[in-house]
């Protein structure tokens, strides 16, 4: 176990796995238990949380487990409380939750579109402002929240999704910058195309036994012809979130494989 996250605690928001395997919450969870923080694990149900715990206790690192639906703020008022009631302080919040839903204008319905707004983005605002005073009082903190490749460029038709990390990346800007006096810093991480086992079950779902054509788009559009693990986004969390990034606040840091810099469409 390294010590770059010594003696801090993190709260993971998302840090389980509706569908089983690695997620990048999951990923997260487990860096920065090795690192030395510990951590409070965070998801909708319990039950997503067993393989966090499992593989953060087999390293002997400290979690605990914590269930909240994002999008109740009193539910997420309560969680921060959970948390500062077991280790009394909160140095490190990455907020990972996040839902899809694809489709335009015309194809997206408005209770949809309301849903992604009401868990990408207000539930981000509800965890931050459920941090920010006790970062504050303790003279400093990191928030790390996971916008999308999305945010930046046109993949396929999910106007909704686009808009909501988008906001993303405006409140994370908006909260670092209004808060960087008072030694708060926010930042945003920004993947691209990441394998995991839910992104998987959505398109066996979508798509049945030809599922893997689209894998292969996707990689097609990759420069280096490959997709990303979890484990890519949890290390860039890991140095946001860390005091080697002490000097950087409200920005985005984009982990895509240079997606975003192709004018690469979908084939």
């Amino acid at each position: 176990m390294a010590d770059r996250l010594k003696g801090k605690v993190a709260i993971v928001v998302g840090a389980g796995s509706s569908k089983g395997g690695l997620s990048i919450g999951m990923a997260t969870a487990v860096v920065f238990a090795r690192e030395g923080a510990r951590v409070f694990a965070v998801d909708v149900g319990l039950d997503h949380l067993a393989e966090t715990r499992q593989r953060i206790e087999d390293i002997g690192g400290e979690v605990a487990l914590h269930e909240c639906d994002i999008a109740d703020g009193a539910a997420v008022d309560n969680m921060v409380k959970a948390c500062m009631a077991r280790w009394g302080r909160v140095d490190i919040l990455f907020n990972n939750v996040g839902i899809q839903a694809v489709g335009g204008p015309l194809e997206l319905s408005e209770e949809n579109f309301d849903r992604l707004m009401r868990v990408n983005v207000k539930g981000m605002f509800y965890t931050c402002r459920a941090v920010l005073p006790h970062m504050i009082a303790q003279g400093g903190g990191a928030i790390v929240n996971n916008a999308s490749v999305g945010a930046l460029r046109y993949s396929y038709p999910a106007v909704g999704y686009m808009a909501s990390k988008g906001a993303v990346l405006s409140l994370t800007t908006g909260v670092g910058l209004q808060h960087a006096a008072q030694g708060v810093r926010c930042n945003a991480v920004v993947p691209g195309y990441i394998t995991s086992e839910r992104m998987t079950a959505r398109f066996k779902q979508e798509l049945g036994d030809n599922w893997m054509d689209e894998v292969r788009k996707r990689e097609k559009n990759v420069p280096s012809g490959t997709l990303g693990e979890p484990w890519d986004i949890a290390h860039a969390v890991l140095f946001l979130a860390s005091d080697e990034a002490k000097y950087v606040n409200g920005t985005k840091l984009v982990v895509d494989g240079g997606l975003s810099m192709t004018t690469t469409g979908r084939a």
